[in-house]
Order: C-alpha cells, then sequence, then structure tokens
C-alpha cells in the first residue's frame, strides 16, 4: 500500500503531540521527593538591643546587656509539676524539656560535703538526670547520692589554670556525648532556677550559634594571638564568666571540636595562658566569631549579691554567695529561714519556688 508524504508526516506530527502530552502529565510524578531527615532551619535571632535591661539588676559589672524576660513561678501545684517536664510558652521560639539540657556542675573534692549536699538539698533534687558532677576525687556515697552522674576527670585538685581547663575540657566532650541540646556550666555554688533556664533557652534554638552568659569585667578581654600566628599581635573578645554559669548551644558546641575535643581544650588553653572560662570565649568569640549574648541573669560570688531587689530574685537563672571572705554578700531575700539556719539563702528561695517540698513544710513554708 503506498502512503502518500502528506499523510506520514500527518500521522509523525501527532504522534509526537500525544507524546508530549504524556510526558507533561508524568514530570509531577517523576520529581525527587524531598530529602527526608533534613535538620531544621535555624530559627531568626531577632536579638534584642544591648544595653535594654528589664530584668536584671546592676551589679558589679558595668557591661552591655541584652534583655532577657524572667519567668513569673506559677504557685498553683499543678502548674509547677507541669514545669519541670516541659514547656510551650506562645513566646518560645523552641519547645524545650528539662531533659534537652545538660548541666554541668564544677566541683573538687573537699567541697563534697560543704557544697554538694546543699545542692543535692535544693536545685539538683529537681534535676538529677539532668545535672552532672564534675570533680577530682572518687567518692561513693557522692556517686550514690548522684545516681551515678558523678565523673572523675583525674585532672588535679588545685585551683589553677591548667586544673581547671582539664575539668572543662572534660564537661565538653562528656556534653558532646550527651546528645543533648545545650551545655550550661555552673559552679558548686551556684543556685539553677530551673523554670527560668528553661525559659531563658527556650527564647532560641539549639541549631543557632548562642552563646549566654554574664561578663566579669567591663570591657573585653585582651590577649596575644597564639593559635593563628605566633602571638605578635593580639585579640579582644568577651567572655561569660564561669563563676556565675554560661550556657552553649549544640549547634555551636559543635563547632567548637577543632579547638575543645579530645583534649584540644587544653591545648588552647595553654596557648593562650587563660582560664578555662576566657578559653571558651575564645574560641567562640575570637575564633568563631560568634558574639556573645549578655545577660545579667546569672550570678556570681564576686558581685554584690544584696543590691539584688528581692522582688527580681526568682526570675534570675543562677544564683550565688559569699565565701569566707564576704559570708555576708548574699541575695536579700526573706523567709522561714535565719542568717544562721541559712547562710547561702538557697534554703529561702527553695522553698519559696516548691514550698511543698518536705523539709520546707517542717520548717513552716506553705
Amino acid at each position: 500500500m503506498h502512503l502518500s508524504p502528506v499523510g506520514t508526516n500527518r500521522r509523525c506530527f501527532l504522534a509526537s503531540s500525544a507524546l508530549c502530552a504524556i510526558v507533561l502529565l508524568l514530570i509531577p510524578t517523576l520529581q525527587t521527593p524531598q530529602q527526608q531527615g533534613e535538620l531544621p532551619r535555624p530559627l531568626p535571632h531577632n536579638r534584642p538591643a544591648r544595653g535594654d535591661n528589664t530584668t536584671g539588676y546592676k551589679g558589679a559589672s558595668n557591661a552591655k546587656h541584652s534583655r532577657v524576660i524572667g519567668l513569673p513561678f506559677p504557685r498553683d501545684k499543678s502548674q509547677r509539676d507541669s514545669i519541670g517536664a516541659e514547656i510551650l510558652s506562645s513566646q518560645s521560639k523552641e519547645p524545650l524539656r528539662l531533659k534537652d539540657i545538660f548541666i554541668a556542675v564544677k566541683t573538687t573534692r573537699k567541697y563534697h560535703k560543704s557544697r554538694l549536699e546543699l545542692l543535692f538539698q535544693t536545685w539538683v533534687s529537681q534535676a538529677k538526670e539532668q545535672t552532672f558532677i564534675f570533680t577530682d576525687g572518687e567518692d561513693k556515697e557522692l556517686k550514690q547520692k548522684a545516681e551515678g552522674n558523678v565523673i572523675n576527670t583525674n585532672c588535679s585538685a588545685a585551683h589553677t589554670r591548667q586544673a581547671l581547663c582539664c575539668k572543662m575540657s572534660v564537661e565538653y566532650d562528656k556534653f558532646i556525648e550527651s546528645q543533648k541540646r545545650w551545655f550550661c556550666h555552673v559552679d558548686d555554688d551556684n543556685y539553677v532556677i530551673l523554670p527560668s533556664l528553661l525559659q531563658l533557652l527556650s527564647s532560641y534554638s539549639h541549631t543557632q550559634d548562642v552563646y549566654l552568659g554574664r561578663p566579669s569585667l567591663d570591657h573585653p578581654i585582651e590577649a596575644p594571638e597564639r593559635v593563628r600566628s605566633d602571638g605578635s599581635t593580639s585579640v579582644r573578645f568577651w567572655f561569660a564568666t564561669g563563676g556565675a554559669g554560661f550556657c552553649v548551644s549544640r549547634g555551636l558546641a559543635l563547632k567548637m571540636s577543632p579547638w575543645a575535643s579530645l583534649g584540644n581544650f587544653i591545648t588552647t588553653a595553654e596557648k593562650i595562658r587563660l582560664p578555662d572560662d576566657c578559653t571558651i570565649g575564645y574560641i567562640i568569640e575570637a575564633l568563631l566569631e560568634v558574639p556573645l549574648i549578655h545577660t545579667n541573669l546569672f550570678h556570681s560570688h564576686l558581685e554584690n549579691l544584696q543590691r539584688m531587689p528581692a522582688a527580681d530574685v526568682l526570675k534570675q537563672v543562677t544564683l550565688s554567695y559569699g565565701g569566707f571572705e564576704n559570708r555576708r554578700n548574699v541575695i536579700p531575700i526573706a523567709g522561714a529561714f535565719s542568717l544562721t539556719e541559712d547562710p547561702s539563702r538557697f534554703k529561702t528561695v527553695h522553698c519559696l519556688l516548691y514550698p511543698d517540698t518536705e523539709w520546707c513544710l517542717r520548717n513552716g513554708h506553705r
């Protein structure tokens, strides 16, 4: 059978058109699906302007502080019980639970009785699973009390730069192993107000670069640059004092790894010849160029704690108390305990936060 060229061309044209239509219909089903399990995008910071300080008080440091909103502690028992499990504030950017936080308490063997017993009696009793004690000696009684969350760093018990950096190095590595979202370091003379800590951290995402704390100086520290150069140049950076406590997001902590993990922290500290909290600030501010978020919700015994308004005490994140040289440097808060019975005022604070604690009830708290 003879086919004319015109008829053949027409049939080819119609077949091609049909094929194109089918391909166009199939394109959406052939597209590669979005990869599952991708990390969430970091949320925008929307950092408040520095110098706007509405919840802290003006203590020893005159550093510029960013505004941080404290958490009013609910008096209703059912509300208090739910706080320890989860905070889902309408203002929060990231739902956060207490189990997401790694709280490292640095101590030494000689303070196991005098300082740690007070902490276990008060705030640690509300966060035993999240609190890890870093010390320099074996203590079976402490290990039992802490339910195994005691790490003997095998560092020196001396209060030297090398010993402090040795302990911080172990803290960092243990946090990375934990897979938790936030690393918070405190000393053994700090009281951590857990609801305020949750509220503060839930204002940020753990995937962001977040370094929160209070400077002990009113200016950046200056040190010779011995990591990226031969020390002929200097570098200026802020650091959060470890005596008041500080927090670092997991996203930022992972970026610190080249200078902090597996003993590298000690090497970095030795190069700049500065203590542990300064070394943290150096790695974050100088090397990673992530600025410290200043907040005066963290407090050390070096401040004039008596200047804190009593109405603001329960809105803070950490508290402290004076040592041997200044035992009267304590927060001005009244309660059923006298200053002789409760020289640190930690028991008084605890009973205001958790009035149903058994020993609080015995001392007249309701």
